[in-house]
């Protein structure tokens, strides 16, 4: 086991590229250990691993986020090489455009594993190790497609609201024993789902954005590190929107 002292251990899926990996290199800049999975490696994590001074702070192992026993193993992993799970941040996540009477059953149950199940058994796995501990903070990452409506998009929003009424529940569940729970809902930012999209359709997001622009994924790390830390210790079963107003 790694010796951790007082050094926050955070879990974060998916942290191999995008929002996850912004999230994973805030934190080990913060000074924080960081578990983290994905179904595969990345030129970024093998870089971290190999260059990053502050790499013996950080694990990663290749994880199928549709595995439940897989989940529960990295979870129990994480909490025996670190000695505790004090964050865990669901991030892991896969997009679904499409109207929903032309998708196919396939990508419909992969994105209800990955963007849903996965969160829900990783939940499961670390609040147990949380409750022991006296103390934790979980942070899930929604979408404002959670809030509002958008065509082409059912099945990817009804996960992430699910997301959000999970966290409501468990807020009030965890709560007693120490757990803080939050979901963080960004709007449209810089990333490969937005990558998908056409000059004229990020044009038009940005007319209906009343700040002017998409996000960076700074933007949102820096909200995802402020729930992370002390700061937010009064704050529990919310959901916090980052879209620069598009929901208003």
């Amino acid at each position: 086991m790694t010796d951790s002292g007082s050094r926050q251990v955070v879990i974060v899926s998916g942290g191999s590229r995008g929002l996850g990996l912004g999230i994973l290199r805030r934190a080990l800049a913060d000074g924080l250990a960081v578990a983290t999975f994905s179904r595969s490696t990345s030129p970024a994590i093998e870089d971290l691993r190999a260059n990053d001074p502050n790499a013996e702070r950080f694990w990663w192992e290749p994880v199928d986020g549709a595995d439940p026993a897989a989940l529960k193993k990295f979870a129990l992993g994480t909490a025996k090489r670190f000695g505790a799970i004090d964050v865990l941040v669901n991030n892991a996540g896969v997009g679904l455009d499409g109207l929903l009477t032309m998708t196919r059953v396939e990508d419909i149950q992969r994105a209800l594993a990955v963007n849903l199940s996965a969160a829900i058994y990783l939940i499961q796995s670390c609040s147990k190790i949380m409750l022991t501990q006296g103390r934790g903070n979980i942070i899930s990452i929604s979408s404002v497609n959670a809030v509002r409506g958008h065509k082409g998009v059912a099945v990817y929003s009804a996960t992430k609201a699910a997301l959000d009424g999970m966290t409501r529940s468990l807020a009030k569940e965890l709560g007693p024993g120490g757990i803080r729970v939050n979901t963080v809902a960004p709007g449209y930012f810089e990333s490969d789902m937005v990558g998908e999209l056409t000059d004229e359709q990020k044009a038009r997001i940005k007319r209906r954005t009343p700040l002017g622009r998409l996000a960076a994924i700074d933007d949102i790390v820096d909200v995802v590190a402020f729930m992370m830390s002390p700061q937010s210790r009064f704050i529990t079963g919310q959901t916090i929107v980052v879209d620069g107003g598009i929901t208003c």
